[in-house]
């Protein structure tokens, strides 16, 4: 092995240890070569809202004030702007979309794509893996369960679980 390489293994296994020591963690690389706080600068996102360095961000996309995005996360603010407010959670593997192609598959590029802003409240917690569909509200401070579907408004407060959503 060249010596340059073994001197980059090197220095990425220092990063590494001393994220396992501050947090506990193991990460990618490229949270080990960034962080979380100026990932969600980048984007203009809210002061104290901190983002992974894998999650994709698409279009229209504002974040407000201490909110926290896992990793893994897809924010697609393409179709007429998503909207994250103030101390949200969204966790990890969660999807939020403002478009959909379902129409012009099916229709074989006949009908449009669609579109439809999404917003999401302040102090909402969205569990793991779950996808909230275009065009949707979700209501201040509600929960939104792990795994779950949201392709229907949330009221604010509400806890909704469930492929579909549905509040409980």
């Amino acid at each position: 092995m060249d010596d340059w390489l073994k001197r980059i293994r090197r220095f990425l296994g220092i990063l590494a240890d001393r994220k396992k020591q501050q947090f506990g963690r193991r990460v990618s690389l490229g949270d080990l070569l960034t962080e979380r706080s100026d990932n969600a600068a980048a984007y203009g996102f809210g002061e104290g809202t901190t983002m992974y360095d894998n999650v994709l961000v698409l279009g229209d996309v504002k974040v407000g004030r201490h909110s926290w995005i896992g990793p893994g996360c897809i924010l697609d603010g393409s179709g007429g702007g998503l909207e994250i407010g103030d101390w949200c959670s969204i966790s990890a593997g969660a999807q939020i979309y403002t478009h959909h192609t379902v129409n012009r598959s099916i229709s074989l590029g006949k009908l449009p794509v669609e579109y439809a802003p999404t917003k999401i409240g302040h102090g909402v917690y969205i569990g793991p893996n779950t996808v909230i569909q275009m065009g949707v509200t979700v209501g201040d401070r509600a929960i939104i369960g792990a795994n779950s579907l949201v392709n229907r408004d949330i009221p604010a407060g509400a806890k909704a679980f469930g492929t579909p959503a549905r509040i409980r």
